[in-house]
């Protein structure tokens, strides 16, 4: 089989890899690519955004299968386009992607069908918004772009002067554009946040390993958001808490869109925190997280493939996800400066060389005159497995230590959560 795979990051990276290795495949192209994915697939330069530039490449080197890796192809409709093109293609067509790509749908949908999530208000215009304090003293709040901001668009306001900036900041100066055109205003959850991955066809649901995000900047969880400074997997939930997730949030959610009209095939990614009253969904998204991805695919057992093209077909149910009983961790290397205006260009250079187990999946690199420089916010993702997520993490930490590039930074306390957590379940 000939593979397309739209993006050119670290999510990307680890898909090719995995991908490679599935037996039928013959070649697997990425647009655009990086220089890691170099190593295993042959990079295109056609902009992930570049819809009938990836059709018309797709119909010349006779594709047989793309894999959208990043949410703004596929809000923008790029499975809609390849599949009226007649082209086998994973993930939800432009209607279903508004579980990710519209927030203020997202909410609307998830308060009709009762799935359990923050108590919000939708508001469109500044004078509409502010009114909002006049009903509350309650802060902080979280005030969300309702459209796609890459990353960018969620914001915690700890009182009313810093929700005000915030909402001139959107309504009023529209610093993020269309996507701050509508704004969620939602309540303030405290607890433990989880990242849960399924692949759907629609019907059947499969589900891959759980992971932990660490989305703040610095250790402790402290700093502003991020796109993700690492994560690790799985993640360690009981029985009791599975259940509520599997039976009140997942399935009812792939159930009530498809009784919506919502043509869902692909990745459901649910954003979860782990609340005193059970859980509650922060988010949707429609693809794999980043860097979720990095450490949930090296723990895929099975032949992903088929399984995404089981989906494709709505054959789920005939190739579901099996995975391995270890541990993977990922930690992000960023430039400086990450995720406001941070430095490019700085060469990366590896001092030692890595442990041969330890996999380096590239997020925001390019080759400038034979050199390998940083080319984005986050640049590396340094990834390990074990059995035991303590040494796991040793491993990947003593690797990271063996890179360098000027302005080099990133958190020293990924995966502590989940260690504490296995800690407590021992006593217990």
């Amino acid at each position: 089989m000939r593979l397309l795979i739209v993006g050119g990051g670290g999510r990307e990276h680890v898909l090719a890899w995995k991908l490679s290795k599935a037996k039928r495949v013959r070649k697997i192209y990425v647009a655009p690519g990086n220089p890691g994915i170099a190593s295993v697939a042959t990079c295109v330069n056609i902009l992930a955004s570049d819809i009938p530039g990836l059709l018309h490449f797709a119909e010349e080197k006779k594709i047989d299968f793309t894999i959208i890796g990043p949410e703004l192809p596929l809000a923008m409709g790029i499975v809609d386009e390849f599949e009226s093109s007649g082209l086998k293609v994973f993930g939800p067509n432009k209607n279903a992607s508004r579980i990710e790509g519209d927030k203020s749908f997202a909410r609307e949908f998830m308060a009709k069908f009762g799935i359990p999530a923050p108590k919000f208000a939708v508001y469109e215009t500044a004078s509409e918004a502010l009114k909002y304090m006049k009903t509350t003293n309650k802060f902080p709040v979280i005030v969300k772009a309702s459209g796609l901001a890459s990353g960018k668009g969620v914001f915690a306001a700890n009182n009313k002067r810093e929700y005000e900036k915030v909402i001139d900041l959107l309504l009023v100066q529209h610093r993020l554009g269309e996507a701050g055109n509508r704004v969620v205003v939602e309540e303030f959850l405290t607890g433990q946040e989880a990242s849960v991955f399924v692949l759907t066809d629609g019907l059947s649901i499969s589900y891959l390993p759980s992971a932990q995000d660490h989305k703040k900047l610095y250790d402790r969880n402290r700093g502003p958001n991020t796109g993700g400074m690492g994560a690790y997997a799985p993640y360690p939930v009981n029985k009791r808490i599975s259940d509520i997730i599997e039976n009140v949030i997942i399935q009812p959610t792939v159930l009530s869109m498809r009784d919506q009209g919502l043509d869902y095939k692909g990745v459901l990614y649910a954003g979860l925190i782990l609340t005193s009253t059970g859980p509650k969904v922060l988010e949707f998204n429609c693809r794999f997280g980043d860097p979720e991805a990095q450490v949930i695919l090296p723990l895929v057992e099975s032949d992903l493939l088929s399984s995404m093209i089981a989906v494709a077909e709505r054959k789920l149910s005939d190739e579901p996800v099996k995975a391995k009983n270890l541990w993977s961790l990922c930690v992000v290397l960023a430039s400086a400066g990450y995720p406001n205006d941070y430095r490019i260009g700085e060469e990366i250079e590896f001092k030692q060389k890595l442990d041969s187990r330890t996999m380096i999946f590239h997020a925001g690199t390019k080759m400038d005159d034979s050199k390998l420089v940083t080319s984005s916010g986050r640049v590396l993702n340094v990834v390990t497995v074990h059995e035991n997520l303590k040494i796991a993490k040793q491993r990947a930490y003593e690797d990271v230590k063996k890179i360098y590039f000027k302005g080099m930074y990133y958190r020293k306390d990924i995966g502590n959560t989940g260690m504490k957590k296995m800690k407590r379940r021992r006593r217990k």
